[in-house]
């Protein structure tokens, strides 16, 4: 590696060392017919190189190039020309070369902002027919990827463009589907039919009589998938909840049967309203504009909790006021993990396994709200995704405090 320098560069291979040479070689020659000091000469030069008359196959050559482009720029803005020559002899030499320093000073400090003009390209013709070929299929090769690209870009650019409107679409949507169904809880207008004892038949054999509350006839009558409604004071948390033996359903329909991305409360499938499970569980999205329940990760913070401790849920037949216990984050296991799974807890048999239940909650909670329950209490558990993990989620429990509230 150390034999192969030239000019004080060295070259990684000998090829590219004797080309070098080559060209030093050349330089010279070229330096032994042209003065550099005379303005004509130079200028003739630059052209004779930007024609290709001379040609370098190194670095070296290249610099010089350079050198003599940079020259007859300095010799031009002087208003020197082609036919322009200077004196012989060392004095005139001298002055022409202090003429020159001077000027390239003036540059320097007034256009040091300025670009340099572009040096004359070669054209195809320079080059044999080989290689004319090849310069034209890279081309060609540049254009389509060229155009490629800015249709790559059109298509994300309408697709970032498409997804802001239909995400913009769907939340105004819910928001104001949202907002009439509210208006409608309580509405008696509508109520009608579903104002008379509503019967469910479990088996063959049992038969429950139920009645829904009043303020929930309309709604009722409207989806008879409706359970229940949750709200939480001071906070966007003012939706109806649903409930099908699909758990999948609601998570990108409304209460209309719509299609929706922002989905809907909804209770897992699992749960029991009339027979009361130990724990109730509802699922909502976390919507990055706050929807559903985008904002349930502000019981993150312990001040906020205190501040919206209370959680009131009622189903369609009862009301039920609740107070937050505890508050975590856990994610979705595999099957064959033996781990607490807060989403398989309904029901506790005994009053050891939901001692147990609680022990695995109050470990998990980020913070000691104060608030216990017993074996024989009610419990809600508010549900949503996380992203701190794959698979992560956002969990409130509360405990039942009131069997009714007004």
């Amino acid at each position: 590696m150390s034999g192969y320098e030239a000019a004080g560069r060295r070259f990684r291979t000998e090829s590219e060392y004797k080309a070098a040479k080559r060209d030093l070689k050349l330089i010279e020659e070229i330096k032994s017919k042209v003065h550099m000091e005379q303005p004509g000469e130079v200028i003739s030069l630059c052209e004779a190189l930007a024609e290709g008359k001379y040609r370098f196959e190194s670095v070296i050559g290249n610099e010089f190039d350079d050198e003599v482009y940079e020259l007859a720029e300095q010799y031009k803005s002087q208003g020197y020309t082609k036919s322009s020559r200077l004196p012989e002899g060392k004095r005139a030499r001298k002055k022409a070369q202090k003429k020159q320093n001077k000027a390239s000073g003036a540059k320097a400090s007034s256009g040091k902002d300025k670009k340099k003009k572009a040096k004359p390209q070669a054209s195809l013709e320079d080059y044999d027919a080989d290689m004319r070929k090849a310069i034209l299929e890279e081309m060609k090769r540049r254009e389509k990827r060229r155009k490629l690209l800015v249709i790559l870009c059109g298509i994300t650019a309408i697709g970032c463009f498409s997804y802001f409107g239909v995400y913009s679409y769907f939340s105004d949507r819910t928001q104001m589907d949202y907002e009439e169904l509210a208006s409608l809880k309580g509405n008696y207008a509508l109520a009608g039919a579903a104002a008379a004892p509503v019967t469910i038949h479990y088996t063959d054999e049992e038969e429950v009589e139920l009645t829904v509350l009043p303020e929930y006839e309309t709604l009722y009558n409207k989806n008879k998938k409706l359970i229940g409604w949750l709200k939480i004071d001071d906070t966007n948390i003012d939706y109806p909840v649903m409930q099908t033996a699909n758990n999948e359903y609601y998570l990108d329909h409304n209460f209309n049967q719509e299609y929706d991305k922002n989905g809907s409360l909804f209770m897992d499938a699992a749960c029991d309203v009339v027979h009361r499970n130990t724990n109730l569980i509802i699922y909502g999205h976390h919507m990055k504009s706050g929807k559903m329940f985008g904002n349930l990760n502000n019981y993150s913070s312990k001040d906020y909790c205190e501040k919206h401790s209370t959680i009131r849920f009622d189903t369609i037949y009862e009301k039920g006021l609740y107070q937050v216990m505890y508050v975590f984050r856990s994610r979705i296991y595999n099957e064959d993990e033996v781990v607490f799974k807060y989403y398989q807890f309904f029901d506790a048999a005994s009053e050891k396994e939901f001692e147990s239940n609680m022990q695995e909650m109050a470990a998990l909670s980020l913070y000691d709200t104060g608030v216990r329950a017993a074996f024989g209490d009610e419990l809600l558990t508010l549900s949503t995704c996380d992203s701190s993990e794959p698979d992560g989620r956002f969990v409130v429990v509360a405990k039942r405090i009131q069997q009714a509230y007004e």
